[in-house]
């Protein structure tokens, strides 16, 4: 059940119309793959291939179920449960791909045929999910599972099948079946429309700068990116976009106050424009169909629904933890507020720092405290090197290796593949990466895969094929890609993330990972980004080669809790108002989301020059899994401190202590219960003393 929900939140690709017939004849997702280590043979498959091969596949799939219902035999673990992993695999397949096309190459035919197959896949599962032959089999076995001698992983996963089918609505009425059929589709319908109209605002803007002098103050590297980027669209002078790696570096260094504002203001305002684009009624509607579909499942909440499986079990202790954060970090941010609005007078300026100023005069005070700017550090962080610095990272901790092979079908010609082996040479897994912005790209960063560990019927071992995707700076002329720090940051979190992956020792393509405890494996990574030893490893300045200087690490390190408060305020903000949306407890038709952050933000005293990190009309996290879930970050960075202090009380690169993480939490992660794995690890529960140190909050 789960693998056809992950095929529904990954979907996104096209369609031309086509003969069935002609279609399925030599379809390259319908055949067997026949490339190294099982990959999906990007370069063969068509747009035309893919509504075939889902019907195909669905097709294949709703028999392997309904072999599974008829059979006369008394439902067991195996011929049911065990039996439903196995089913399905063909969709897996399809599904697969097809979220990838629709990640990073994307086109308009690409988001028809989305807003196509999105309705069908949901009904799809909703008619297996809620079929009632189904559930009296899933019933059976759980009341008869002490006959079955079910190991560790297989009661785990069993548990999180029974109540996922609650949670589906397999226990309902027909008649509410039908109710919950219908608001399912509109979901996935009105879900997919928000993503794209983010990605169409991303790709509708341009600031465009004809006059040199309006270039002040930026770095040579962002203005001849732009000046690329305008020679791309045979546009006369400098393009920035409100991509991160083009937006971020012009709100730090440019001093034309005005052009900072446009295009801030062009970032905040993503899907609130009052056009096709805009996305204000369809979140409206999103989190109204959400109120009724919990409470037509019995709960109070949409939050209440999501956070029943997590680690938090309720929102309640969400909020627990959040405020308490929330009220030891708007002291800080209004500290450094303070601070920035010193410095505009101290320089002669007759304003107010206004939220389109904090990255700008950030910036001026970090080189005022530290004698530091981003400039002086981005030199040594070239992308390649960083990559090499992770890599190392991981052969120390865990003796794997990480060797670029070629010949390997990918999804777009700017992906690398890498064969990732243990220390005695066997092999683990496929690792891509795909690293800049385009078009064709949604924006943020993720890691997925193609392929989970798992085994087959027969039991044959399939090694997982992972994939890592970001949007970083381009190289531009000369100048390779020079990574800002907050990139080489998220780097080393999504690598995180895909050592779990090829870490997992799943036995079946269904793991269930609690969302919150999902970004302990990506966010333990970030630590050891700028500890000294590694720094040495990876950061040379692409010029000279000279490796970064005790001065500069000193620098880095001294400024490493910098700007804290602006950065935790903005992200409990989001994570507080994705809570507050989904607490809701009864259907607002009137809801209009801007009123309702506006007065949420002031109720809990965000100050005016910072907004929440995603606001409601482009906050895309709420729409792919992270609904009444984005305080998942901040829920892991209490765990990821604290496991972090297990390396530092001997040693960030002990073996034994990276051994057991390895063991207990990054191959059980999504096969045994959360807190488990992590007291196997720690040897006691979470505490949060480390978080709130690094904050300079008491406890």
């Amino acid at each position: 059940m789960k693998k056809l929900l992950f095929i529904i939140m990954a979907l996104g690709i096209t369609i031309t119309s086509c003969n069935k017939k002609e279609g399925t004849k030599n379809n390259p997702l319908l055949s067997e793959y026949n490339t190294p280590f099982n990959v999906p043979p990007f370069e063969d498959i068509k747009l035309e291939h893919f509504k075939p091969a889902f019907e195909e596949a669905m097709k294949q799939h709703k028999a392997e179920i309904e072999v599974i219902l008829t059979n006369a035999e008394e439902p067991t673990f195996e011929n049911t449960v065990e039996a439903s992993f196995y089913a399905g695999e063909l969709l897996g397949k399809v599904g697969t791909v097809f979220g990838t096309f629709n990640s990073v190459n994307i086109s308009p035919e690409i988001q028809t045929l989305a807003q196509e197959m999105y309705p069908k896949l949901s009904a799809h599962s909703d008619e297996i999910n809620l079929d009632p032959r189904y559930w009296e089999r899933i019933k059976t076995v759980y009341t008869n599972k002490e006959k079955f001698s079910l190991n560790e992983e297989q009661s785990f996963l069993f548990e999180n099948v029974y109540k996922g089918f609650i949670r589906s609505g397999a226990d309902l009425s027909e008649d509410k079946k039908e109710i919950l059929k219908e608001i399912n589709q509109e979901l996935s319908s009105l879900t997919l429309k928000f993503s794209q109209n983010v990605l169409a605002e991303v790709n509708d803007f341009k600031l465009i700068v004809e006059s040199e002098t309006d270039l002040t103050g930026l770095p040579k590297s962002s203005i001849q990116a732009a000046a690329e980027a305008a020679s791309n669209d045979s546009i006369e002078g400098w393009v920035f976009t409100i991509n991160k790696p083009s937006m971020i570096p012009f709100l730090q260094y440019a001093d034309n106050r005005e052009l900072r504002k446009e295009i801030y203001n062009a970032y905040v305002n993503q899907g609130n424009h009052d056009d096709e684009k805009d996305n204000k009624e369809i979140l409206s509607k999103i989190i109204n169909l959400r109120v009724k579909k919990a409470q037509l499942l019995g709960y109070e909440s949409h939050a209440a629904l999501r956070t029943e499986n997590r680690m938090a079990q309720n929102p309640e202790r969400v909020f627990d933890l959040l405020n308490k954060l929330w009220e030891g970090i708007l002291p800080k941010v209004k500290e450094e507020r303070a601070a920035l609005q010193a410095m505009i007078t101290k320089e002669g300026g007759k304003f107010m720092l206004e939220p389109h100023d904090w990255f700008y005069y950030t910036e001026k005070l970090r080189k005022e405290k530290y004698d530091l700017n981003e400039r002086e550090v981005r030199p040594y962080f070239e992308l390649e090197n960083v990559r090499n610095g992770i890599f190392a990272v991981a052969k120390k901790l865990y003796g794997i290796s990480f060797t670029a092979i070629d010949g390997i079908p990918v999804p777009h010609q700017e992906t690398t593949v890498y064969e990732v082996k243990e220390a005695d040479g066997s092999h683990i897994g496929v690792f891509f990466m795909d690293m800049h912005p385009r078009a064709s790209k949604r924006g943020g960063a993720w890691c997925g895969s193609y392929q989970d560990h798992h085994f087959t019927k027969d039991g044959k071992e399939i090694t997982p094929l992972v994939n890592n995707v970001c949007n970083f700076t381009r190289p531009s002329g000369d100048i390779p890609a020079l990574l800002s720090v907050d990139e080489v940051e998220t780097m080393f979190h999504e690598f995180g993330h895909g050592l779990n992956f090829l870490f997992l020792q799943s036995s079946y393509q269904a793991g269930n990972i609690a969302t919150d405890f999902v970004e302990l494996p990506s966010q333990i990574m970030e630590h050891w980004a700028f500890e000294p030893e590694v720094l040495k490893l990876y950061a040379m300045h692409y010029e000279t080669g000279e490796v970064i200087p005790d001065e500069l690490i000193e620098k880095l390190k001294s400024s490493a809790n910098f700007n804290q408060g602006f950065e935790k305020t903005e992200l409990l903000a989001a994570s507080i108002l994705d809570m507050k949306f989904h607490m809701l407890t009864e259907e607002d038709k009137n809801l209009d989301v801007m009123d309702f952050e506006k007065e949420y933000m002031n109720e809990i005293g965000l100050i005016p020059e910072i907004y929440s990190r995603y606001r409601p009309t482009y906050f895309r996290h709420i729409m792919g899994g992270y609904d009444a879930g984005y305080y998942s970050y901040t829920w892991a960075n209490v765990l990821d401190y604290d496991a972090f202090g297990a390396f530092k009380e001997t040693d960030i690169f002990d073996q034994a202590t990276a051994k057991s993480f390895r063991d207990n939490v990054l191959a059980m992660n999504s096969i045994k219960d959360a807190m488990e794995i992590y007291v196997a690890f720690r040897g006691r529960e979470p505490k949060i003393d480390a978080l709130l140190k690094s904050l300079g909050i008491e406890n």
